[in-house]
Formats: structure tokens, sequence, C-alpha cells
């Protein structure tokens, strides 16, 4: 096969089995947003809270921020694998079994580094080729049989980390800073520009440093407002729920330009997406980054852009959909996020019909 073949090939083995990671973590992070209804606290609490039924300073809870707090605690189980399946299997896919053990590993770094998603892709094939090239060591008959099961792991999983934690040092910290300097000397520009770039990147990375940059940035305009709504906030939500809406929308449209799997992902990015959760775009952009990231930045910076445009505003740090009643001119954030999400569908379906025509 092709080199494009064959990259292919590897990050679908790593979305087919991250899939299941997103779909159960998202849903139970959806569902405690829904019933807890308090979106801005109620995450700071963990399962043993739910279960005593107070907080921290030993305050009572409500039943539904109790429950909320369970099951936000047992999404994490899954959700926390989440970027070490992805870079594990894509490293699995590339060297088999050897390729597991550096292949997670590169996922955990990748998480506690600040790199994200896309630092998980390059962790993941990073992993599978040290794991690959090491298993391909002409070595003594009498280590042979130490190699898939101590040496390779063990060499792999430390040429990895180290590679990842410098990357994340030398790239992604020096990233994120520059990019909220960056951010915070746009505020004092056009309204609809600071929301197109705000989409942009909440889109880029789905979750990643500069995802979180933007949503740093929102956040940190509800503190400077002392509690009242921000628009900064209401773009980060909007741009944050339209890329795994987006992609629900266009398996829907264009079933046949998405795989068996992806068509089932789609129903769980609908509900990711309702509850501001943009990781559900991730399988999508996983499988095939060069059409999907594009399509989602672009409907991100449309729904960035109408609520600039619109001045609808948002007091609420989370919850996506949960929290309507409380952003300012909810027609317009609604309006903002169909924008995007049409947007998303159509530009994405566009780009993957082209490329299926052009490989008929």
């Amino acid at each position: 096969m092709s080199a494009g073949s064959n990259l292919r090939q590897w990050l679908m083995t790593g979305v087919s089995y991250m899939i299941p990671f997103v779909a159960a973590g998202g849903i139970l992070i959806a569902l405690s947003f829904l019933i807890s209804g308090d979106p801005a606290g109620f995450t700071s609490l963990n399962y043993q809270n739910g279960i005593d039924g107070v907080d921290g300073s030993g305050a009572a809870l409500a039943m539904n921020v109790r429950i909320g707090a369970i099951l936000f605690s047992l999404a994490m189980g899954p959700w926390n694998f989440l970027l070490p399946a992805l870079a594990g299997y894509i490293a699995f896919g590339m060297a088999d079994r050897p390729g597991l053990v550096p292949g997670f590993a590169a996922g955990y770094f990748a998480g506690a580094v600040g790199a994200g998603f896309l630092g998980a892709l390059l962790g993941g094939l990073i992993a599978g080729a040290v794991a690959q090239a090491i298993s391909n060591w002409n070595v003594p008959s009498a280590i042979r049989p130490l190699m898939p099961l101590v040496i390779n792991p063990l060499l792999a999983t430390v040429v990895v980390g180290t590679a990842m934690v410098t990357l994340g040092k030398l790239i992604v910290t020096p990233l994120n800073t520059g990019a909220n300097d960056w951010l915070t000397q746009q505020a004092g520009a056009s309204a609809i520009l600071l929301g197109v770039i705000i989409g942009l990147m909440m889109a880029f990375d789905m979750g990643g440093p500069i995802n979180k940059v933007a949503y740093t940035f929102g956040v940190a305009s509800l503190t400077a407002a002392n509690g009242a709504g921000t628009t900064v906030m209401a773009c980060v939500m909007a741009a944050g729920m339209t890329p795994p809406l987006g992609l629900a929308l266009a398996t829907v449209l264009r079933k046949n330009l998405f795989n068996d799997a992806e068509r089932e992902q789609g129903k769980a990015a609908f509900v990711l997406g309702l509850t501001f959760i943009t990781e559900g775009a991730i399988p999508f952009a996983a499988a095939d980054p060069i059409r999907v990231i594009p399509s989602i930045m672009a409907g991100s910076a449309v729904a960035g852009a109408v609520v600039a445009a619109t001045q609808a505003t948002l007091s609420a740090p989370h919850g996506g959909i949960a929290v309507l009643p409380l952003i300012g001119n909810a027609g317009a954030f609604l309006l903002a996020l169909v924008a995007g999400t049409v947007v998303t569908a159509l530009l994405v379906s566009a780009l993957k019909g082209a490329n299926q025509k052009a490989a008929a």
C-alpha cells in the first residue's frame, strides 16, 4: 500500500478503538451537566461528595447535584483514557503489540504536557515508528523472546516519553503563552474579528492547547465581569459546540461519505455537541484531518462571528444547551449555533464528496 493508505489505516485503527471511550465518557459528562443544573460548580466535586451529600466545606448538596457529581466522576474513567487509547492503537496499527505500551504512554504524555488531540496523533505515530524499528533489530536468539515483552516496550517508552515531554516544553508551553498574549491583544479590535479568531482556535485542536487558550480567555472574561455575562464566553461556547454538531449533521445528510462506525459516532457527537464537549469531533478529525479540521474551523468561525455581531452573552463557563436560560439574546446564540453547524456539515460533505469522486 501507499504511504497515504498506510497512514489512513493506522489512524482509523486508533479511531475505531477510541470511539467507545468518547461515547461512554462523553455521554456520561453530558448527562451529568443536564442533571446537575450547576455546570459552573459541580465538576469540582467527586464521587465521594455525591455519596456523602456534602461539598468540600461540609455544606449539603441538592440531590440533582449529587447525582451529577457521581456521573461526572464515573465519566472521568473512560474520558481520561481518550488520548492514550487514540495514540496507543495508532501505534498498535503500526507495530502490533510492541506498540501498545509506548503508544499509551505517548497519549498520556500528550495530555500531561497539554498537547491534546494533535499531540496524541503525533505521539502515536512516533511510538509506532520507534517500536517497529526496535522490533526489526537483529538480536541474539537468547534475547529475542524478551524483545516484545520487556526490551521493546521499555526502550520505546523511554524514547517516546522523552520526545513528548521535550516537545511539550519547547513547543506547547510557548505556544500556549504566545497564543494567550496574542488573543488578549485582539480584545480591543473589532468584535466580529475577535469572534472569528475564537472560533478558529476552539475548533483547531478540539480540546487541545489552542482550544484551552481560547476557553481560558472566555472564563477570564467572566471573572473580570464579576458575574455578568460576556460576549467572549458566548463566542467560546457556540464555537465549541459547533464541530461535533456539524459533523453529526453531515453523517445524516451524506451518509454514504461516512463508514458505519462514523455514522454511529455521529449520534454520540450530537449529544456531545449540545453539551459543549468539542472532543466529540476528534474521531472524525483523526480519521480524515485534511478535510475535517478546515471544515469545523470554518463552521466555528461563523458561529463566533454571529455571536459577536449580535452581542449575545453568557454567564456560565460550561453546560451547552443546559445553560440556555443564562444566555443573553438566546435567539441570536441559537442562530449562531445553527449557522456554524450547517456551514461545517456542508463544507465537510463537499470536501469528502470531491475526494471520493477524485478517488473513483
